[in-house]
């Protein structure tokens, strides 16, 4: 284990540690009541940044500073807002939806489980592949402005549009980790309480760099991938 892999963990586990002593986790609790759009900027764009940091070191195999790291840091942490506000507008929902005899409901434990797994299939299969796509537009933005803000004004949406691997993109993440990966992870997300809601979507943001990561080094190379697509 190298030192930054030391450090990396570090940070995590400081953070983390907010959690388990009562009076700070009051405190995280009382902040994220009080100003929920700021703790999910905070909560999303610190923890997502992370996970940033995390799929470099697993595509390089060392630690290294990615283009445009604070830049993308803020893009996280409007997400992080939009999953704020997603969480409540698709909790809320299902919970009428089934009040109103549009969707089935139960009682006790399994109730909740049955509102939660409907929760988290219909806020990955109607906002997420959207949030994801905005997501890749946003980054590609950035790498190709070279993290440089004043430099993203030069850069044309269809060289962004070109940019991205739009096949990876569909195949793996929307095909592949949504069914398998997200709608069970956001399935839990929807059991805890709803303070908790978006760190928990934050941590899980660490999982989906590392995934992403995995899932760059795995993609066919060109020649490969026209011979699947013919």
């Amino acid at each position: 284990m190298r030192k930054g892999d030391l450090i990396w963990a570090g940070a995590l586990a400081a953070f983390l540690s907010i959690l388990l002593v009562p009076a700070t986790r009051e405190g995280f609790v009382l902040l994220t009541r009080a100003h929920p759009y700021l703790m999910g900027f905070v909560k999303v764009g610190l923890l997502a940044t992370m996970g940033e940091l995390l799929a470099v070191r697993i595509g390089r195999g060392d630690w290294a500073r990615p283009v445009g790291l604070w830049l993308k840091a803020v893009v996280w942490g409007f997400l992080g807002m939009s999953f704020t506000l997603t969480f409540e507008v698709f909790g809320n929902g299902v919970a009428a939806a089934g009040n109103h005899g549009y969707l089935p409901q139960a009682a006790g434990l399994w109730g909740q489980l049955v509102s939660a797994l409907l929760t988290s299939a219909l806020m990955n299969v109607c906002f997420a592949p959207v949030m994801m796509a905005f997501h890749r537009v946003t980054d590609t933005f950035i790498d190709l402005a070279n993290g440089n803000f004043g430099g993203l004004g030069a850069v044309r949406l269809t060289n962004v549009v070109g940019h991205i691997d739009w096949y990876t993109f569909i195949s793996f993440v929307v095909v592949r980790t949504i069914p398998l990966f997200w709608i069970p992870a956001h399935t839990i997300t929807f059991m805890l309480p709803p303070e908790f809601r978006v760190l928990f979507s934050a941590l899980l943001s660490i999982a989906l760099g590392a995934i992403l990561s995995i899932a760059k080094k795995a993609a066919p190379e060109p020649r490969e991938r026209a011979a699947l697509q013919s």
